[in-house]
């Protein structure tokens, strides 16, 4: 064999392996853009869902926070109407409009009767009438009453909301 024909041989394979590889870098150009769009696509729909979870979240914060708003005010109304019927008793009381009585019972061995009063027969007395500040006492610790249990009623409704 001549020297040109081993050039000529040289060449030949040369332009065999120099196609091949360029035919090969071409399919693998293709196969990279074809795995980048698939992972466009997975990202965008990862993305997508995770918009619609953090809106479906913050509509259930909103309905939360609406409820709780709802609870709330009418819990106020509530206090607020109970005092004010406390506060009408008291002023009724203080003006001599109504009397506070309690039902009591005194008997006849009770040490907190003179010894006067223990011979004549109390055992069933009904209803014993306050002082007016006694009386007063008496609505102030029933307004403390009536806060305390809208307090509490409104941390029950909202441990009850909030569990749901």
């Amino acid at each position: 064999m001549s020297l040109w024909s081993w050039i000529g041989l040289a060449v030949l394979v040369g332009c065999s392996v120099f196609s091949t590889w360029k035919v090969d870098a071409w399919r693998y150009g293709k196969q990279l853009t074809d795995l980048n769009a698939l992972h466009q696509a997975d990202l965008t729909t990862i993305s997508n869902a995770a918009v619609a979870q953090a809106r479906q979240a913050l509509e259930r914060q909103q309905a939360t926070q609406k409820a709780l708003a709802e609870l709330d005010a009418k819990a106020t109304i509530e206090k607020a109407h109970a005092l004010a019927e406390n506060e009408k008793l008291r002023a009724d009381v203080a003006a001599g409009d109504r009397r506070l009585r309690i039902a009591g019972r005194c008997s006849a061995d009770s040490s907190n009767l003179s010894d006067t009063t223990r011979t004549t027969s109390l055992d069933d007395g009904g209803t014993i009438e306050l002082a007016g500040v006694a009386g007063r006492t008496v609505f102030d610790i029933r307004a403390g009453i009536i806060k305390d249990r809208a307090t509490l009623k409104g941390l029950q409704d909202y441990v009850f909301e909030m569990s749901q």
